[in-house]
């Protein structure tokens, strides 16, 4: 028989309330991916179809096209909130499926993996961003 209270026994696992913000940000992050998407693919998809022909003739056409387009400050900008975006939004997607069917000792070390490799991606994709833009 215990003689804890069943207040004292949830004290420090977090409230009910503790996830709203994690489900905010969740859809926010996702709200803000759908202009940037839709202005992805349509910048991408403006580019390809001009002069095809000579794409295919000259090596690495396409490749300088993109560079000079990503290198435009207002291209540049939102292709960094794009790949910041992204790997946030994945980060937590992935982190709501680790809390809700993994549990033990594996639980934390993957959170964290999780969390250090959405990081690690997202600031190498900037910085790929920023080399070409600079």
């Amino acid at each position: 028989m215990s003689l804890r209270t069943p207040l004292s026994e949830v004290r420090g696992h977090g409230s009910a309330k503790d996830g709203t913000h994690h489900w905010w940000v969740q859809r926010l992050s996702g709200v803000a991916l759908i202009p940037l998407t839709i202005w992805f693919v349509f910048s991408v998809a403006c580019m390809v179809g001009s002069d095809a022909s000579l794409a295919a003739t000259v090596v690495g056409s396409e490749y300088v096209k993109f560079s000079t387009w990503a290198a435009e400050p207002f291209n540049a900008t939102c292709l960094i909130l794009l790949v910041a975006t992204s790997f946030h939004h994945a980060q937590l997607g992935v982190q709501v499926v680790i809390e809700d069917y993994i549990h033990g000792a594996l639980r934390t070390p993957l959170l964290v993996a999780i969390k250090l490799l959405a990081v690690a991606f997202a600031v190498g994709g900037i910085l790929a961003v920023l080399k070409i833009a600079l």
